[in-house]
């Protein structure tokens, strides 16, 4: 029975240590603090993020000859460093692999450059699927 404890920790373990899709309110949670950054709300980035990743801190996509990265889609042709691209501008000044864990402060900290330099519709699902009806992406207590 005692061999049995090991495995059965590692399963109940094991999801926790992969915490890599969150839920729409962590999410919202984490975005707070851009909430109005360049005009656009927290409700707007959770929608954006959803569409974008599916709030999944790992999601790498390759996408037209490069890679997005994490739960903004950041590409490494322009914004982070990867061996992939290694002629990338770097412009967020991080390697993308910072991209995919669950600190999302550096994560933030480009999408902010990103939005300030590029605006919100470098991220296609704005437009279409974010502008509008955003109620239902809040997690605030009415």
């Amino acid at each position: 029975m005692m061999r049995f404890v090991p495995l059965f920790l590692v399963c109940i373990l094991f999801p926790a240590i992969q915490a890599t899709h969150l839920t729409k309110c962590e999410v919202y949670r984490a975005v707070e603090d851009m909430d109005g950054y360049e005009g656009i709300s927290a409700l707007e980035w959770t929608c954006v993020i959803f569409h974008s990743s599916g709030y999944d801190t790992q999601a790498k996509v390759n996408n037209k000859g490069g890679t997005e990265y994490g739960l903004f889609q950041i590409s490494n042709k322009h914004w982070c460093k990867s061996s992939e691209v290694p002629e990338s501008e770097n412009i967020c000044d991080i390697p993308c692999d910072n991209l995919l864990d669950d600190d999302l402060t550096d994560d933030k900290m480009c999408a902010k450059k990103i939005l300030a330099i590029k605006g919100i519709d470098y991220w296609l699902a704005h437009k279409p699927m974010c502008s509008e009806k955003l109620e239902q992406w809040s997690c605030k207590k009415l």
